[in-house]
């Protein structure tokens, strides 16, 4: 089939990639010139495991080609929409990129063609993205038949490409038998072994996206709950997780305790529902409270150094493993690093930092300062240093060499965002170790928990 994707960025770019390896014929639009140029150089502008071959073999084979010309919609059998939702002030999704592209669709359609919007978008816009692209067929006084339909992606970062080749589920949302017909003609490479598409009307398909979202995010704000309370209990939330974890009806995904969830989807897709809500007249308590645990949780790591050396941290320096909101990314959009770099800066602390795939990101954020290093490996990271922070749980960081870590410290101190290790082992190496839920007894008078080291 002949595909057009309207956007070059992290979703157009698996899309496009994955449809061509399958054997249709896709171009990918975009309007931005140098984005496009750099492409068919063969210069991938984001990183995602994998992509970059994929992304060659299309292109090898003659499948994928990448364009500035919104005429690649002319004569395309389905057109994918796939573009960004940045959030505005009130934290609702900002579809103008999406409508933008469904006017272009408008201007240069030639063709009966099917509209499909991949953009995680709020309820209501494929109507938005139907009169749009109505008003300029009107325009140029053309009368031609077209479907917008929707289908959001769910792809995680860092394991997009077996997400899209190897599917949950592809939710389809339409009520036209001729666009549900031609989805699974083109879904059909993705969809052999068992059934995949669920089709629903396009309002559900919508809301569907947003709520698998924040379902997840709700999974971690809770767990971080229940992680926080378990310091001022005593108890160790590892123990917990795994007690309620075993219960099939909860199951051990995402509710792993930590500092904190980021990226480009959940922080912005939970500030997006709740605006929807809002605007539909309903008050969305349990959300923002998953939002507001959030934020507060990225703040932990940070309350507990601080907490440690009584708020006197000036001139220090701490190592940070992971800059990333998650392994397997670059990713640094509202990452738990963030919080934590700005906070230590503020307080007059040092910072060398490492993280296998995010340097170039952190540069491109914080520019050259005095109060920042970004080093080459992980134990350049320590040399010196007055502790060790981790926010991200790359597996490079799973099972370091302590002995080698204890000598390269300043002082046997460590400060894990993502409990990666064993506290009993930690402490039989004269290590402090402070990590989330666990280490810590209940909070004295003055309301700080204090490190204590297992027996």
């Amino acid at each position: 089939m002949k595909i057009t994707v309207m956007g070059s960025g992290y979703v157009g770019l698996v899309c496009a990639a994955c449809f061509a390896n399958a054997g249709h014929q896709v171009s990918c639009f975009d309007i931005d010139g140098a984005r496009i140029e750099g492409l068919q150089r063969g210069v991938c502008p984001v990183f995602e495991p994998g992509l970059d071959a994929v992304i060659a073999q299309a292109r090898g084979a003659g499948v994928l080609d990448f364009t500035a010309d919104p005429g690649a919609c002319r004569d395309a059998e389905v057109i994918f929409i796939a573009v960004g939702t940045p959030p505005g002030e009130d934290g609702a999704a900002d579809i103008c990129h999406v409508l933008s592209a469904a006017a272009l669709v408008g201007q240069h359609l030639d063709r009966q063609t099917l509209v499909v919007t991949k953009s995680t978008v709020p309820v209501g816009t494929a109507e938005q993205v139907r009169a749009r692209i109505a008003r300029a067929l009107a325009e140029r006084g053309r009368k031609l038949e077209f479907e917008v339909a929707a289908n959001p992606e769910f792809l995680k970062e860092g394991a997009a490409i077996a997400d899209f080749m190897k599917p949950d589920r592809i939710v389809i949302g339409t009520d036209s038998p001729w666009a549900e017909k031609l989805l699974r003609r083109l879904y059909a490479p993705f969809n052999r072994h068992r059934e995949r598409i669920m089709v629903m009307d396009v309002r559900s398909a919508e809301l569907t996206k947003y709520a698998a979202n924040a379902m997840l995010a709700t999974k971690i704000s809770f767990i971080n709950e229940i992680a926080n309370l378990a310091e001022r209990l005593g108890a160790d939330i590892e123990k917990v997780r795994q007690g309620m974890g075993a219960d099939p009806r909860i199951g051990y995904h995402f509710i792993y305790p930590g500092c904190g969830y980021g990226g480009s989807c959940f922080p912005k897709d939970l500030r997006a529902l709740e605006a929807s809500a809002l605007q539909s007249g309903y008050r969305p308590q349990l959300l923002r409270a998953v939002r507001e645990v959030n934020e507060r949780q990225k703040q932990r790591l940070a309350d507990k150094i601080l907490a440690y050396y009584g708020r006197q941290i000036r001139g220090r320096t701490f190592a940070l493993w992971g800059l990333a909101f998650k392994p397997h990314t670059d990713d640094m959009r509202e990452a738990p690093s963030r919080t934590l770099l700005e906070t230590l800066w503020q307080a007059g602390a040092r910072v060398r930092a490492f993280d296998p795939q995010a340097m170039a990101r952190c540069r491109a954020l914080y520019g050259t300062r005095d109060d920042l290093l970004l080093v080459d490996t992980k134990e350049a990271a320590v040399q010196g240093a007055d502790a060790l922070v981790i926010c991200t749980e790359w597996k490079g960081f799973w099972a370091p060499d302590f002995s080698a870590l204890y000598a390269l410290l300043k002082a046997p101190v460590i400060f894990d965002g993502r409990n990666l290790y064993d506290p009993d082992q930690l402490a039989a190496l004269g290590f402090d170790y402070l990590a989330i839920g666990r280490g810590l007894v209940p909070p004295d008078a003055a309301g700080q928990g204090r490190p204590v080291r297992a027996a």
